[in-house]
């Protein structure tokens, strides 16, 4: 039995592992991500019950049931790296013995949904539409790291990187799919299929100009422009890819479903962004409680 280092598997004194501030016992098997903090009363105000309620740093929790089905309600905060923390620490909950350091010898596989809000890079998608992506391009790096070529596509990787002459100073885009069971589960003929880029950063990385240059001033443009059979970039966030990348490794089952708050290429911006993110919650709560465990 190898037994993972403190310092590897930080657990503090109330049996929390750290930065998410979880028990074990305390983590259901569906979780849903959302990024801002008050986010998670936004989603857990539609549950039954609510059984746990607890913060650290920018994780908020809820745990409760809606409809019978008992789900976790988590903020990950923004950006690709907090989420290589929150899916790697939840995947401890499950599958890491916190008495003896130990890996478990049977696998417990999560539902883990992002919920979450994007700006559409194609006309067509317009603001307050549902985008539920199929599949996450990184433009992070995060899942480099990792021993990750068998969960990746490479092939859909290399077309990217040709099209758009991807810059060699940035880290190598990839490609990973979200499980298909959630993607069928979360569409309807309300929602558009997601090929869903994951930016490191809200302005120079997704091509925003304040005070900056751009290094490629027609970054967007070129992303914009991708297709490859019949595959293009639907939409910018901050989280998809990450979260496919690691949950794939981790044998976890993803889906990302983001509100259209933004239309990059129309220039145009929600008028009621809160309540179309409500009534995104609703959906996916409904979808989530329809389907099978």
């Amino acid at each position: 039995m190898n037994t993972i280092k403190e310092s590897e598997l930080i657990i503090t004194p109330q049996g929390q592992i750290y930065h998410i501030g979880l028990r074990p016992e305390e983590c259901a098997d569906t979780v849903i991500l959302v990024g801002d903090p008050a986010r998670v009363e936004r989603v857990s105000r539609h549950f039954d019950s609510i059984e746990h309620r607890s913060s650290h740093r920018e994780m908020v929790v809820n745990t409760g049931t809606y409809r019978g089905v008992r789900m976790t309600v988590l903020s990950s905060g923004i950006g690709p790296d907090n989420i290589d923390i929150v899916i790697n620490e939840l995947d401890a909950l499950k599958n890491i013995d916190f008495d003896t350091r130990s890996i478990k010898p049977t696998h417990t596989s999560m539902r883990i949904v992002r919920i979450g809000t994007s700006g559409s890079l194609q006309k067509e998608i317009p603001v307050d539409s549902y985008v539920v992506s199929r599949y996450g391009l990184g433009l992070d790096g995060v899942l480099h790291f990792y021993d990750s070529q068998h969960v990746r596509n490479i092939e859909l990787e290399n077309a990217f990187i040709e099209q758009t002459s991807w810059n060699k100073l940035l880290s190598r885009p990839y490609v990973v799919s979200g499980d298909e069971a959630l993607f069928t589960a979360l569409s309807s003929e309300n929602t558009h299929a997601g090929f869903t880029a994951t930016a490191i950063g809200f302005y120079g990385p997704q091509g925003r100009v304040l005070r900056l240059p751009l290094a490629q001033e027609d970054m967007n443009s070129r992303i914009e422009g991708f297709t490859h059979n019949g595959l293009r970039i639907t939409n910018y966030e901050m989280e998809t890819s990450t979260i496919y990348g690691l949950a794939a490794l981790l044998g976890h089952r993803a889906c990302s479903i983001n509100c259209i708050i933004a239309n990059r290429a129309a220039g145009t911006f929600s008028s009621h962004p809160l309540e179309s993110v409500d009534n995104m919650i609703k959906y996916t709560l409904d979808k989530l409680a329809d389907m099978p465990l």
